[in-house]
């Protein structure tokens, strides 16, 4: 049997098979009250052939929003319209984790509540632009946290998590990648700090740790992951010695023993793979450009427990079932990634409507 459409366990889940749909931002919530698309309803229940999906990112708090169009997880509307998410994917069978998403610097005034600021472990601005509702704008140097206020995010993530559960996800995933809020904290370059959140490696990965054990604490190990993209260097969130540090915090890790960890490949020539899964005892999912053949090629090889995939699961809502056939895939549009409406969102034709 194709070791793809074989089981596997993730904390106490079975996945089906170890096909998992990535985290991926789409950009169809409503902006004003961050509430997901009805729209979405349909989008992840075409997908829940996948053994794991993991939602899109979703903001925590409102001060975590760094996208236009993106949903959140700490109101009662969002609640409600997650809840119908999935119920439509557990009426197919399918397992979904919601990946929480606190952007940090990468976001904008006009994103956040009255126009306030946005917040990093230091005021260093991101290079680049950031998507808003009128179009690209500069990012703005961010307001560093003082160090009071440190503890109140961590309890938005154990908030949102506990949202998350209300609304019947089967577990949660912290987004420590792309250079977003937890990663600034994690890297040298992002975080000049000189309390107990900077300086040292302990340090700089204090509030990783805080964050996934308030998750934790909140939905057990069982139900808690974690994303890392070690030298993705996204959003100019780089470290000095990234070998030390991505060891350091998997080794931390350790010790809250979430369910998994998901590692994306980036362009560096290290292989971080192999650096970390000696280190890690739960299930290591593996994403980064994988087609059939080099995900088959991974599993075989006892390299990760699962491939993720994003633009492929995106473009081929009945992925599982083409790679089972080796059938043709369709081609992901680009330019309706974060567009509006349902065209490039649900309207991929699957191997059953193209017949």
């Amino acid at each position: 049997m194709n070791p793809l459409y074989e089981s596997t366990h993730l904390g106490h889940y079975t996945l089906r098979n170890r096909v998992v749909m990535a985290p991926m931002t789409r950009s169809r919530a409503d902006d004003a009250s961050g509430v997901p698309s009805p729209l979405a309803v349909q989008y992840y229940t075409q997908r829940a052939g996948a053994g794991l999906i993991i939602t899109e990112g979703t903001f925590p708090a409102p001060m975590g929003k760094g996208y236009v169009r993106t949903p959140g997880i700490h109101s009662p509307a969002q609640i409600e319209a997650w809840k119908r998410v999935v119920q439509a994917v557990h009426a197919k069978d399918g397992l979904i984790f919601l990946q929480l998403m606190h952007c940090g610097r990468i976001s904008h005034p006009s994103l956040l509540p009255g126009h306030a600021t946005p917040v990093a472990p230091s005021a260093i601005a991101a290079i680049g632009k950031v998507f808003t509702a009128t179009g690209p704008q500069d990012f703005v140097v961010p307001r560093a946290l003082e160090t009071e206020e440190i503890p109140g995010i961590v309890q938005d993530y154990q908030h949102a998590t506990r949202h998350a559960l209300e609304a019947g996800f089967d577990g949660v995933e912290l987004h420590a990648a792309s250079g977003y809020l937890p990663e600034q904290f994690l890297s040298s370059e992002t975080n000049h700090r000189t309390d107990r959140y900077g300086g040292s490696l302990e340090n700089r990965v204090r509030f990783i740790a805080e964050v996934l054990a308030g998750m934790i604490a909140e939905a057990g190990r069982d139900r808690v992951g974690i994303k890392i993209a070690p030298e993705m260097n996204f959003n100019s969130a780089s470290d000095a010695s990234p070998q030390e540090t991505y060891q350091y915090l998997v080794q931390r890790l350790g010790s809250l023993k979430p369910s998994y960890l998901h590692l994306v490949r980036t362009r560096s020539p290290f292989d971080y793979r192999a650096l970390l899964r000696p280190l890690f005892d739960g299930a290591l999912l593996q994403g980064g450009g994988f087609d059939r053949d080099s995900a088959e090629s991974l599993i075989i090889s006892g390299g990760a427990d699962a491939a993720v995939f994003g633009s492929l699961y995106l473009a081929n809502p009945d992925l599982v079932e083409r790679f089972s056939r080796n059938a043709p895939l369709n081609t992901p549009e680009r330019d309706t990634f974060y567009s509006e409406g349902e065209h490039g969102y649900i309207d991929y034709p699957t191997l059953e409507s193209a017949q």
